[in-house]
Order: structure tokens, then C-alpha cells, then sequence
């Protein structure tokens, strides 16, 4: 320890021996983090990682657009097509007993409110069967009661 004490050149050499190891250790540290940093295959500096994670933004970008058309496609094709239908079963027939409740109409419509309303009138001998257009919520054909309603309980469905 003397010998230390007394050799400022060996006590010279050797704290700079130790600040020579912990300087490397901290290039390896450093090195490993920008590594680690560093995207992409063979990077060896930031611009090449920056290329690579500016493509990979470019395709999301691109798969965003295309989702969004895409959305908007499907979003036009929901609003046309049926989306509330309602049924009413009727007997045209009260006072005579026949046919019991086996009439009906339903009505199918959009958001909008346009579509079709559909009743049939059963009976022993024979069921009628129409159709009428509907356009925001009416028709242009007059609608019996339970044509009505079954408009009115479709268009509730839609709120």
C-alpha cells in the first residue's frame, strides 16, 4: 500500500485503468440501447430506421383510406336496405268466424322509411295477397288499418 502511496505513476495507471472500465462498460450500454432503438433489418443508423418506420406508417396510412371507402360503402348499403319490419295478424272477418286470425300485414322498411307493405286476407275458399310501396313512411296506395299499424309499430322499430 505504501508503495502506492509513494508511486503516483502506478497510482495514475491504475485509476485510469478503472475509468478506461467504466467508460467501456458505458459504451456497451449505450451501444445495446441504440440497438435496441434502431428499427428495422441491418439498420446501422437513424435514418434507416426512420425510412423503415416511415414505410410502415405509409401502409397504415393506405389500409386506413381503403377502410374508410370501404365503410362508407357498407354504410350506404345498410341505409337501403330493410332494417325494421313489424306484423299484424288480423281477422277481416269478426262477424262471420271465418278465417281467424290467419290474415296479416307486415310492412318492411329502411331507415329511410321506404319499402313494402305486404297483407294477405285469408279465408276457407281462398287468401288475397297485396303489396304496396312505401315511400318515407307512406303510400301512394290507401292503407287499411292494420296496414297503418303495421307501418307505425316498423317506424317505432327504427327509433
Amino acid at each position: 500500500m505504501n508503495d502506492l502511496i509513494n508511486n503516483p505513476l502506478l497510482l495514475g495507471f491504475i485509476i485510469l485503468c478503472i475509468a478506461t472500465l467504466v467508460l467501456l462498460g458505458l459504451v456497451i450500454w449505450m451501444w445495446l440501447k441504440l440497438r435496441r432503438f434502431l428499427v428495422g433489418v441491418d439498420a446501422n443508423h437513424i435514418g434507416e430506421s426512420l425510412q423503415s418506420v416511415s414505410g410502415d406508417l405509409g401502409e397504415l396510412k393506405t389500409f386506413r383510406d381503403e377502410l374508410e371507402k370501404y365503410l362508407k360503402t357498407v354504410e350506404k348499403r345498410l341505409r337501403k336496405s330493410v332494417q325494421a319490419v313489424h306484423t299484424v295478424r288480423f281477422n277481416p272477418w269478426s262477424g262471420t268466424g271465418e278465417g281467424g286470425n290467419q290474415s296479416f300485414a307486415t310492412a318492411f322498411m329502411n331507415e329511410e322509411g321506404d319499402g313494402v307493405v305486404i297483407s294477405s286476407l285469408y279465408a276457407r275458399d281462398h287468401v288475397s295477397i297485396f303489396g304496396k310501396a312505401l315511400k318515407k313512411h307512406g303510400s301512394e296506395h290507401e292503407l287499411s288499418g292494420e296496414e297503418k299499424k303495421a307501418v307505425e309499430e316498423a317506424k317505432r322499430n327504427l327509433e
